[in-house]
């Protein structure tokens, strides 16, 4: 009997929902050559068989990929969602329907049950855990101790997340390895860069349809989300304002070009603020009490804190939703700020997260490291762990060849002037 045909536990908006989550599925897995390549290889060797992997990531059309290679190399995989408000439901209605994974995750889903569904995570047991924002590692740490001896290792997909492990880690609390997945350079240079850059200016543009060019757009962080946003905003014609508070960020923002100052004083100039930090509370009371009317604030940063949403709601007489995943807060002065999905990340709430081709780089490092822990997680010790360098050059070298690209390779001579110190003038 196929693992579809035995019911596979679930918590779906709708399985009638299938075709259409399949078709995304297939178009996705068009753009994500490696990972097809590591599913092909993983199907032949089995390396995760009679593991439990329990993930909680964004349940996308890519998303849906990684979690078919993990159950063609043996893995019995649960997946929930990451965030409310970035399920897409028809792919949540074909991994349980098409490809038999137990699925938890509906789009809009209230806290209660997102947290339910995070139990269901945990309940399988897992020797694995995939998170995207550390949410099933901090109820594991938290009420859900005693599973923690049966788990082997992590990996954590964003920046926020790898903020908590690692204060964690500091205070001598981590009960696992954990393998830091945003730290590859094929994930964050390309992922958080390039995919957040673009897919960040997709949901602007789904949500609200306003014309970029010529406004004054404020983006909150310079890490690799911040300058991918902060480009692609001046590619479309913005006038684009930088936030820092690392020195040598906000000095790189400069000699990129962009205006650098203090959250007070953008905050009286700007017309779009894009928070993408990681941090609380960046865009507050006393920063919305001198905006212009009509301006936009939006959040691509993994949770809802960023903006800080009740200074927001006790400063306005009256909210109103707009256009969808559009709230207008009315001032008692009459100006109107309109923030966008609920202060959640935009990229995934309004649009539709990341392209595929991008994510392909990301979700390999997802799958070979869950089979580096599955081999070597025993011998870990419990702490937070960067992606083993042959990983990462090992997915370069895929993605290159998927696209054709041929490079050149060190002669025997220059490795040995390399690896010598006497040759100088």
């Amino acid at each position: 009997m196929s693992r579809a045909a035995q019911g596979p536990r679930h918590d779906v908006a709708d399985l009638g929902l299938a075709p259409a989550g399949r078709r995304g599925i297939e178009w996705a897995e068009r753009d994500m050559p490696v990972l097809r390549s590591i599913r092909e290889r993983f199907a032949r060797e089995a390396p995760l068989a009679g593991l439990r992997v329990s993930a909680c990531l964004h349940v996308t059309t890519e998303t849906a990929n990684l979690v078919r290679t993990l159950s063609a190399g043996g893995a019995d995989v649960v997946l929930v969602a990451s965030n409310p408000l970035s399920t897409q439901d028809e792919v949540a209605a074909a991994l349980v329907r098409d490809h038999g994974i137990s699925t938890f995750a509906r789009r809009g889903e209230d806290d209660g049950t997102y947290y339910r569904h995070i139990m269901a995570a945990i309940d399988h047991a897992p020797h694995i855990t995939m998170d995207d924002g550390a949410d099933v590692i901090g109820v594991l740490h938290g009420e859900r101790r005693e599973m923690l001896d049966g788990v082997i290792g992590g990996t954590e997909e964003t920046t926020t997340g790898i903020i908590r492990l690692r204060a964690l880690e500091a205070q001598g609390g981590l009960g696992f390895p954990v393998v830091s997945v945003n730290d590859a350079d094929t994930k964050h240079l390309f992922d958080n860069r390039y995919g957040t850059g673009q897919s960040t200016v997709d949901g602007l543009l789904r949500a609200t349809n306003v014309l970029v060019a010529g406004r004054r757009a404020v983006v909150a962080g310079f890490g690799w989300c911040g300058r991918g946003v902060a480009s692609r905003l001046r590619g479309m014609g913005a006038n684009v304002i930088v936030l820092e508070v690392n020195p040598l960020r906000a000095l790189e923002a400069v000699m990129e070009g962009f205006q650098v100052m203090p959250v007070a004083e953008a905050a009286r100039v700007g017309d779009i603020f894009i928070t993408a930090t990681g941090d609380v509370n960046v865009l507050r009371g006393e920063h919305v009490a001198v905006m212009k009317d009509g301006a936009i604030l939006a959040n691509t940063g993994h949770f809802n804190v960023e903006i800080d949403l009740p200074a927001l709601a006790a400063l306005a007489e009256s909210v109103t939703e707009v256009r969808p995943s559009v709230q207008e807060y009315r001032m008692a002065d009459g100006r109107r700020i309109h923030l966008l999905a609920e202060g959640r990340l935009l990229n995934l709430s309004c649009a539709e997260g990341h392209p595929a081709s991008v994510m392909d780089m990301s979700f390999a490092n997802q799958a070979l490291s869950v089979e580096y822990l599955a081999r070597e997680g025993a011998g870990l010790e419990r702490r937070v762990y960067a992606v083993p360098r042959r990983i990462d050059d090992e997915i370069a070298t895929l993605k290159l060849a998927s696209l054709g690209v041929e490079i050149d390779a060190l002669t025997d001579e220059q490795l040995a002037y390399l690896a010598s110190w006497e040759q100088g003038t």
